[in-house]
């Protein structure tokens, strides 16, 4: 077999989206893209703020010289200036430009946070349910991924995390808005968590890291806030996307910014700057650093998420399914009808409406619902949710 056993095993275990989207297209040739509802993908479909697009349009035609070329592994010196500003001015610390590395998405720039903290067993918590590439991530730079529980509305569990955090735990990973379950973390739970780490971090003698992957924070619904890391832990990274906020999810450009009190900060940024280049990264693409320099305020309209939230949440739970109410991102995370959410699954294929199961965020039981659809794909699917609901006996 020309593959390594290990990325053969790997395939199989993250398979799930994608086993979805081929089953959906093999759907949409049978019965017509009209009548298939595919809910898998978390793939924005907002088109980027005008503002953006004529600030693109014009570094094209008045290219600014050299700026096709390499450039420090770090970035444009003016583009991480310009998002340390807007750092610190979202967070209220004050972060200098040298904190601020430009990096290849969300995805990219925790691939080189992980490279540059972790040493083979070291460990990294992340939060059930969790983005399933957070396994793989750690993993690739020899870490170990320890997952810890939250609570029935997905708060954070400080029981699961006494357990679960010990002398071998390097970093926590939290993400907020949360993918899969829309869920934003109260400031309060946050402090307590800073609380834990510190206290932890002295018991074993070693600062535990705060990761902090950020792509959907411009994303809330209900008058929610987002509590910036930075003022609540200062052993913090914070690595950023504008995937979702200017729907750039395939030009893959990001940030990573350190608080400048952590601890090491200093090694910490010169390890993150050797690997991006040693991961073969290089540097963000250089087209997008200048795009979005002038955009960093900028932002697509979240009420067109928040709308398709609330079709969606009001007629589901009008149904009788159970959904803790998202207040961020493009998500939803309903509780399967019955235990095996594969077997749910199947049953809402045969209505020709395609969802992820929850064990592929590390919680059965659950079944996640994007958002990034036309509203129309929302409303032609609401026949078939009946049917569902009828099948169980939700209502």
């Amino acid at each position: 077999m020309p593959l390594s056993s290990k990325i053969a095993r790997q395939m199989e275990e993250s398979s799930w989206i994608r086993r979805m989207f081929e089953e959906g297209v093999r759907l949409k040739k049978q019965h017509g893209t009209d009548k298939v509802y595919d809910f898998t993908l978390g793939n924005p479909d907002l088109e980027p703020p005008e503002a953006f697009q004529r600030r693109l349009r014009h570094l094209v035609e008045h290219p600014v010289p050299n700026m096709h070329r390499y450039m420090q592994n770090a970035g444009f010196p003016e583009v991480r200036e310009a998002v340390a500003q807007y750092v610190s001015g979202d967070s209220g610390v004050e972060v200098p430009p040298d904190h601020v590395i430009l990096c290849v998405g969300a995805g990219g720039g925790l691939n080189v946070v992980l490279k540059s903290l972790l040493d083979a067993g070291d460990e990294v918590a992340v939060f059930s349910p969790y983005f399933a590439e957070y396994l793989f991530y750690i993993d690739n730079h020899g870490g170990i991924p320890v997952k810890v529980e939250t609570g029935a509305s997905f708060e954070f569990d400080f029981a699961s995390l006494e357990e679960k955090v010990g002398p071998r735990t390097r970093a926590v990973i939290v993400n907020s808005p949360n993918n899969p379950t829309g869920v934003v973390y109260e400031a309060e739970s946050m402090r307590r968590l800073a609380e834990f780490l510190r206290e932890k971090s002295a018991r074993f003698g070693k600062t535990i890291y705060l990761i902090s992957d950020d792509p959907y924070k411009k994303i809330l619904f209900d008058g929610a806030v987002y509590p910036h890391v930075f003022p609540i832990y200062e052993h913090s990274i914070v690595v950023y996307s504008h995937s979702k906020d200017l729907g750039l999810a395939g030009e893959r450009i990001g940030h990573i910014a350190v608080h400048p009190g952590a601890d090491g900060s200093a090694q910490l940024l010169a390890g993150m700057i050797f690997a991006i280049r040693v991961l073969g990264f290089v540097n963000a693409p250089a087209l997008m650093q200048l795009a979005v320099k002038d955009s960093l305020g900028d932002s697509i309209d979240s009420r067109v998420y928040e709308r398709r939230r609330n079709a969606m949440y009001g007629a589901l739970t009008e149904m009788g399914f159970e959904i803790v109410k998202p207040r961020g991102a493009f998500y939803m995370f309903p509780k399967s009808p019955v235990a095996d959410d594969r077997e749910f699954v199947g049953e809402c294929l045969k209505r020709n409406i395609l969802v992820v199961p929850g064990i592929g965020f590390g919680r059965a039981g659950y079944f996640r619902i994007s958002l990034t659809v036309p509203d129309r794909t929302i409303e032609n699917s609401l026949a078939a949710w009946r049917e569902i609901s009828r099948t169980y006996a939700l209502a």
